[in-house]
């Protein structure tokens, strides 16, 4: 095999444009045990995910794990799968869609937009292919993560790199970390909320279940607990919401080692024997609805809370595809592209100039 993949054809002075990238976590391609376990099999042999020795890991993943596990987990993603498929992967590529019409909307130049998943397909490296393959020399990787961890914005990163190992030409790249007190992303997390109760009343208390990292990765340096008691904050006050009136929590916990507290599971447990009467549930850390909303929260954490006792529970869906959350998601991309689109005056001196060479004349 060789070291360099094929390059696309490359001409002196051929048309280049800049690209974004939009990058998921990742899904099966079907809801069975045979896609699961291909899935799982990339996902947990990820070193970023899971930080053990790899001589006591792998033997555990492929001797157990993957043995025992694909299973049940199918069941659980044939619970939410869609006709059209994997409900991450529809929001995905339909936010890409939109962002490239948003993008389009706001300079009369091509911006190329696409999607990858970190995990399965579409991956980082065809992705990161096909935009340069459309000419892109620039690429603008924006992970849809808000909240920067390790275990998943770096992953990405690192998945960049070894796609760019592959490559004999490659494309300028910015790395976007993380969007986690974007005053668009807050803005939109508070209007989808506000408008849910405008139509369902308020409940009595609001959860905001953040996805669960080990604890050890806090003391390590890690700031993904700090980001997102910081975007909780920010939405709080933005909803007018008093300290007592809301959780912060922490859900899809895997394995015995002690994660970040408190559990989504475990708060509304509490919730519900403390007959709770109205509890609401929003996932602030996914801009897309997927297994771990649908699924582990929509179902599992409603089971959770009325058989504790609670009266009433409400799933908040996420940002998905609403025009304030694209209009966010715009203006990310837009700034991290700044100097990258030519403006009206370069481009008209850099015609003068191409003029000028045609006729013989100095620079």
């Amino acid at each position: 095999m060789p070291r360099y993949l094929p390059e696309p054809p490359h001409t002196h002075g051929s048309a280049c444009a800049p690209g974004v990238l939009l990058v998921n976590l990742g899904t099966p391609q079907a809801a069975t045990a045979a896609a699961v376990r291909a899935y799982l099999r990339e996902f947990l042999s990820d070193p970023r995910v899971v930080e053990l020795p790899r001589g006591l890991w792998l033997p555990l993943l492929h001797g157990v794990i993957l043995r025992t596990r694909p299973r049940a987990s199918a069941k659980r993603y044939a619970a939410i799968w869609s006709a059209e498929g994997s409900p991450l992967l529809v929001h995905t590529a339909r936010q890409a869609t939109m962002l490239r019409g948003y993008l389009g909307q706001r300079t009369r130049e091509r911006i190329e937009v696409d999607f990858a998943m970190r995990y399965g397909q579409p991956s980082i490296a065809q992705a990161i292919a096909g935009l340069k393959a459309r000419g892109c020399d620039r690429i603008v990787v924006l992970p849809l993560y808000p909240q920067y961890s390790a275990s998943a914005t770096a992953s990405v990163f690192d998945a960049v790199g070894q796609a760019a190992r592959r490559m004999r030409n490659v494309p300028g790249m910015r790395l976007v970390k993380h969007f986690h007190d974007d005053p668009g992303y807050i803005n939109a997390l508070a209007r989808n909320i506000s408008e849910y109760w405008m139509n369902t009343g308020r409940p009595d208390q609001l959860v905001m279940s953040f996805h669960g990292v080990p604890r050890f990765t806090l003391d390590a340096g890690d700031p993904y607990h700090c980001e997102c008691q910081a975007t909780a904050r920010l939405l709080a006050t933005a909803l007018g919401l008093p300290p007592q009136r809301y959780r912060v929590s922490f859900q899809s916990r895997f394995g015995r080692a002690q994660w970040l507290q408190p559990y989504t599971a475990q708060v509304l447990a509490e919730l519900g024997r403390a007959r709770t009467a109205r509890v609401d549930v929003v996932c602030p850390g996914f801009v897309s609805d997927c297994l771990e909303t649908l699924e582990e929260i929509a179902l599992e954490g409603k089971t959770t809370f009325l058989q504790a006792g609670g009266q009433a529970f409400h799933y908040i869906p996420c940002l998905n595809e609403r025009d304030d959350w694209l209009h966010a998601l715009t203006e990310i991309a837009w700034t991290n592209l700044h100097g990258w689109m030519p403006s009206a005056d370069a481009q008209a001196l850099a015609a003068a100039r191409a003029r000028a060479l045609e006729l013989g004349a100095p620079r």
